[in-house]
């Protein structure tokens, strides 16, 4: 590589460069998720965690879905710290590893727990009594397990320490060839897959509610929360899960093309710096979900609220 100062290009490669940009957008939003992610998830946690007569298998899913969130959000601090040192990491390998794998354990985590959610909610409106079993206790535990089980593994090759000790979050370009081929993978399995799985529950309970067979009253009294779940699923895949996939698909593709014939692409790099900020909003706005779907949230919370008034006043 030609080091001369007076090679053209690298004058322009010394601005083909978002670190002020990522310095400016990465630590904020990561503070502010972490304090909406600690606050809500802890307070869904513990709400959860409440007895309560009536146990349910969608609670099931949104308590280990409230627990991958509230592990994850205490990592961000430390991201937000590595860019605000312009991108030097001085907690240590492990702690690095440990760091990156947390992100893509409970991103899909959070897919597979949604995913399973609209699958629930699907089967009690569509088929209630055929398909029974997949709505008790044990089953939604089971499930979580395996959906902790299958995430873990499959994403434990990003526990390899990065070749760098001072760097951490940012990309290995030596090993470009490698990550495209996981991200199919991933792309398909991780998010295709699911996202398909929730379209078309969604289409098939729309579909169950509209026949006429079924009076209005009975839809608004039983079914509002199952439509309710699989709209905001819906919306938070498009707005969290969708553009990150897709700009990180071309972000890759983009990388892995020679540098001396592939331009600069500022609105690229930027595009992907903003899509995995909405991607770790997913883990702030799951709080959401519970509290207009969650079955006896409401009231649970309510009994929470009164309990703490009451020893106040004690």
């Amino acid at each position: 590589m030609n080091q001369s100062g007076n090679d053209p290009n690298r004058s322009n490669s010394s601005n083909c460069t978002i670190d002020e940009f990522k310095k400016n957008v990465y630590p904020p939003i990561y503070f502010i998720v972490f304090a909406l992610g600690i606050l809500g998830n802890g307070l869904s946690i513990y709400v959860f965690l409440q007895p309560y007569k009536k146990k349910t298998s969608v609670n099931v899913f949104m308590l280990n879905l409230a627990i991958s969130d509230f592990l994850f959000v205490w990592t961000l601090p430390f991201r937000a710290f590595y860019y605000l040192r312009d991108s030097h990491w001085i907690f240590g390998r492990v702690f690095c590893s440990i760091v990156s794998y947390t992100l893509y354990v409970n991103m899909y985590c959070s897919i597979y727990f949604l995913t399973a959610l609209s699958i629930v909610r699907f089967v009690a409106i569509v088929h209630p009594f055929k398909h029974l079993k997949l709505t008790t206790i044990k089953y939604s535990r089971i499930a979580c397990a395996v959906i902790w089980g299958f995430v873990i593994i499959a994403c434990i090759n990003l526990l390899f320490p990065p070749d760098s000790s001072d760097k951490c979050l940012d990309l290995k370009t030596e090993s470009l060839t490698n990550l495209i081929v996981m991200n199919y993978i991933i792309l398909v399995v991780g998010f295709f897959l699911p996202f398909c799985t929730i379209i078309f529950c969604y289409v098939c309970v729309v579909k169950a509610l509209v026949k006429p067979r079924i009076p209005k009253v009975k839809i608004r009294a039983s079914h509002k929360k199952a439509v309710s779940t699989i709209v905001i699923t819906l919306f938070m895949f498009l707005l969290c899960f969708l553009p990150y996939h897709v700009l990180r698909t071309v972000f890759l593709l983009e990388r892995k093309k020679d540098s001396s014939h592939s331009p600069c692409n500022l609105w690229l790099d930027k595009g992907a710096v903003i899509t995995l900020c909405l991607a770790a909003m997913n883990s702030c706005l799951d709080p959401v979900l519970y509290y207009f779907t969650g079955e006896n949230f409401k009231e649970r919370l309510k009994n929470v609220y009164i309990k703490c008034t009451r020893c106040r006043n004690e």
